[in-house]
């Protein structure tokens, strides 16, 4: 039998321990309620905090998608600790869930045996912290959704992204984690000298080939392993709908992606494709684009 202390400590984005909680629910019992009461506090904290995060600014020089994560579960533990000293709000609502019983039909002291009269007379009270569970779930996904700066850059780029997926057989998640890698999410854009945006999102350089405008920039490369600044050519377009037409022309028509076109459904075959094909000089580049994939775009 699950009980209240099972869930004392517990991560509070442990998907298993809401499981636990609507499990909980069906014992029908006082201790049910209080701990539900609980996790809800808790995971409006964790709101809190993280509405808190955002309205700070998060692109400090020791900042990262990593640290970003990593924050996002510690602001989720803290609202699980302080709610478990109590704040109050926990012994609101389960007064008031409580209340929904008439004062003839009070919950009992201890638990009741399946289909007695007691727990018949609980059924208001029941229903209602039952529903309070599905809404501490409802939160709770809420609460790990994506971050702010991932979700914008999703929005904006995932109708192009389908677009191009449909003409390359590439998961779109795949195309935009690539981006999102090229492009630092948005933020670190190519731009020309004058600072017009080229929308080149996959840092596609301006070879021979290439008839279009183009914008020079100083970039990274890694020469033998080592990280060298060089200045090269990349193709400028006049949408992000060109630019990834422009990707998913290249992965298709090139004989270099071959093996990433064959692998395209495999995140890790897609991303090893890409650098053993040569398309960027950084020897930890498929890790990176997995990584991105796997925790930031997994949903």
């Amino acid at each position: 039998m699950i009980n209240q202390s099972d869930l004392t400590g517990k991560l509070a984005i442990d998907a298993n321990s809401l499981n636990d909680l609507r499990q909980l629910t069906k014992q029908n019992s006082p201790e049910a309620l209080k701990a539900t009461a609980k996790q809800f506090e808790a995971l409006l904290m964790g709101m809190m905090l993280k509405s808190m995060r955002q309205a700070s600014s998060q692109d400090g020089v020791f900042d990262s998608e990593q640290s970003r994560m990593y924050t996002s579960m510690l602001d989720q533990q803290l609202s699980q600790t302080l709610s478990s000293k109590g704040l109050g709000l926990a012994d609101v609502l389960t007064r008031q869930l409580s209340n929904t019983v008439a004062p003839s039909q009070s919950l009992p002291q201890q638990a009741a045996k399946p289909g007695s009269a007691s727990v018949s007379n609980m059924g208001p009270a029941i229903k209602a912290y039952q529903k309070t569970v599905d809404a501490v779930i409802g939160l709770n996904k809420s609460a790990v959704s994506l971050p702010a700066h991932v979700q914008a850059f999703r929005d904006q780029l995932l109708s192009h992204a389908e677009v191009a997926s449909k003409a390359t057989g590439i998961p779109a998640k795949f195309m935009l984690a690539q981006a999102a890698l090229e492009s630092g999410w948005g933020r670190k854009q190519i731009v020309g000298a004058d600072g017009t945006v080229s929308h080149n999102l996959f840092g596609i350089k301006a070879t021979g080939s290439w008839k279009g405008r183009v914008v020079n920039v100083s970039t990274t490369e890694y020469v033998n392993g080592v990280p060298q600044r060089q200045m090269e050519k990349f193709r400028a377009y006049d949408s992000y709908a060109d630019a990834f037409q422009d990707y998913a022309k290249l992965m298709r028509d090139n004989p270099r992606y071959e093996n990433v076109m064959a692998n395209a459904s495999d995140a890790k075959g897609f991303a090893q494709g890409l650098q053993r094909a040569g398309y960027a000089t950084d020897p930890h580049y498929a890790d990176k684009v997995m990584r991105i994939i796997n925790t930031s775009l997994s949903g």
